[in-house]
């Protein structure tokens, strides 16, 4: 039995096939595997462990000559994916309706989705997609993750003052540390970095695997249908605005359409901003479920784009990861 011929003949295969299988698991049978010790450990409470691993293995991949380059694309990635979704709520809030929303949408909600992306997405696409600096950029990328960006947007739009204490150093450094653990052992050892390198695909199906045992196919039907085109507009504005930025600075695209999904912990997103500013309080709950609906939505759509993308490259004889990865100088 073929199971990895198999996988790897569907677009996004390693990723996308135990994410779903694990997402319908946890949706319908959510009690199975958590059972306590190694097996809720490795298939449902693994995946920030797994993502670690993943980034360390990452890490020692990476030539000290060429560090400058993952953290230019990942200022990008952040750059990008936040002045998009800035755009699109600040749109929002310009054409809010008395109740105010926009289509139906919170802007909060529109804010809070289309700025943190999910960051164990993007290293998934990436890794199969991308080579060890677009895999590295997501130590800046991750900056994004919880409430601090969408803070900046509303401070911006003049809706509420700056609120300190939202973004912690040690989180940031936090995130970075695996990749730099890996990156000392693969640039003081050659060995250690090949030893290393076995991890960076190994790890991908496993820790998507956990990923998905954490999305309900619940939140989507919850959500309505402005979830959904929230989700809609995160990953084909967003994504199709990194592909573009990405494809113009000579790099692959595919890692620039990577960052096009909404993180899980945007979910508190909304009532962390509420809990600073009475002013965001009526549409909170509204917000909430629009924001899980696009968190799922987006985890299983950005896949599906991301390949179909990659094809379309193929058919123009690009050939990717291969002619836009950096060579060790």
């Amino acid at each position: 039995m073929k199971i990895k011929a198999t996988l790897e003949k569907i677009p996004g295969g390693m990723m996308v096939v135990p994410l779903l299988f694990a997402a319908l698991l946890n949706t319908f049978v959510p009690e199975w595997l958590r059972i306590g010790n190694f097996t809720q450990a490795l298939f449902v409470d693994g995946a920030s462990t797994l993502i670690a691993l993943f980034l360390l293995c990452t890490g020692a991949q990476i030539n000290l000559r060429n560090v400058g380059v993952s953290l230019g694309k990942g200022a990008t990635l952040l750059a990008t994916k936040w002045g998009v979704g800035a755009i699109v709520g600040l749109l929002a809030y310009m054409f809010a309706g008395d109740n105010g929303l926009w289509m139906g949408l919170a802007p909060i909600a529109i804010i809070a989705a289309m700025t943190n992306s999910n960051g164990g997405l993007y290293v998934a696409m990436v890794g199969q997609y991308g080579d060890k600096t677009d895999r590295a950029a997501y130590s800046l990328l991750a900056l994004n993750d919880g409430p601090f960006f969408t803070m900046v947007a509303l401070a911006i739009f003049g809706t509420m003052g700056f609120v300190d204490g939202m973004f912690s150093v040690v989180s940031f450094v936090s995130v970075l540390l695996p990749i730099v653990v890996g990156m000392v052992l693969g640039n003081l050892d050659g060995d250690m970095r090949e030893f290393l390198n076995k991890g960076s695909s190994m790890l991908i199906p496993f820790f998507a695997f956990a990923l998905g045992m954490g999305i309900d196919f619940a939140s989507i039907i919850e959500g309505g249908l402005g979830g959904i085109v929230l989700g809609l507009l995160t990953v084909f504005v967003t994504g199709t605005a990194g592909y573009f930025v990405f494809k113009m600075m000579k790099w692959n695209p595919i890692a620039g359409a990577a960052e096009g999904s909404t993180a899980g912990n945007a979910v508190a997103t909304p009532a962390a901003i509420a809990a600073a500013s009475s002013a965001f309080a009526a549409n909170v709950e509204l917000a909430t479920v629009q924001v899980a609906a696009s968190t799922v939505t987006t985890a299983i759509l950005l896949p599906i784009y991301v390949a179909f993308l990659v094809k379309r490259l193929e058919k123009k004889g690009v050939n990717i990861p291969e002619d836009y990865v950096i060579e060790e100088s």
